[in-house]
């Protein structure tokens, strides 16, 4: 079990059960997603202090969840887990229960939306918030794929990310507020967005 404390003081909990492994039905290239570089990231931070842009760190609550699966990928529930399945749509589900040895009751289901823990989740999570970033006019960097330019007001507007957290900056506080406003109307359906702001 890992915790975290969010930005807005709130506690995360993650945790991983039998993580059996996708690597023997996958390549690592079919899996992997590029992740911002620790240079691209550092010259992003010294062009915002130098140009005095305002910037906005934010994280995108569920993320993931957001992503489709490309592949067929199959997870065994089992025990409460699996009875909480049950108790969902019981006529729906009752059927496809069946115990092991030591009576626990199992359900094996297949994947619709990314999942934490999952090989192609992070390379889903990127490909969502990339193409997203496309279709809004942005244009990604030829030499890192986690970071998107696009021109407003005749400035850059810039946002770099990892996963689910994002940097963004620009030089007019209100761009970055209508930006804000565009990714929760997206991603941010069921919880808005996490964002801690300013010159700092």
């Amino acid at each position: 079990m890992f915790l975290k404390e969010k930005l807005d003081r709130s506690i995360k909990a993650s945790r991983c059960d039998n993580g059996m492994s996708q690597r023997d039905f996958t390549t690592k290239e079919e899996t992997s997603s590029p992740t911002i570089s620790l240079e691209a990231m550092m010259l992003s931070c010294t062009i915002d202090v130098k140009e005095g842009r305002y910037v906005v760190v934010t994280d995108i609550p569920g993320a993931l969840l957001h992503a489709n699966m490309e592949q067929d990928v199959h997870m065994l529930l089992e025990g409460t887990i699996a009875e909480l399945i049950i108790n969902l749509e019981p006529r729906l589900y009752r059927k496809y229960i069946w115990k092991n040895r030591h009576d626990k009751p199992m359900i094996y289901i297949k994947l619709k939306r990314a999942l934490y823990g999952t090989l192609q989740v992070a390379l889903l999570c990127w490909k969502l918030l990339s193409n997203t970033l496309k279709e809004w006019g942005f244009k990604l960097n030829d030499y890192d794929q986690c970071v998107a330019n696009n021109t407003i007001n005749g400035k850059q507007f810039k946002i770099i990310w990892h996963l689910d957290n994002l940097k963004i900056s620009h030089i007019d506080k209100k761009v970055i507020e209508d930006m804000i406003k565009q990714l929760n109307e997206k991603l941010g359906k069921e919880r808005p967005l996490t964002t801690a702001q300013g010159k700092c």
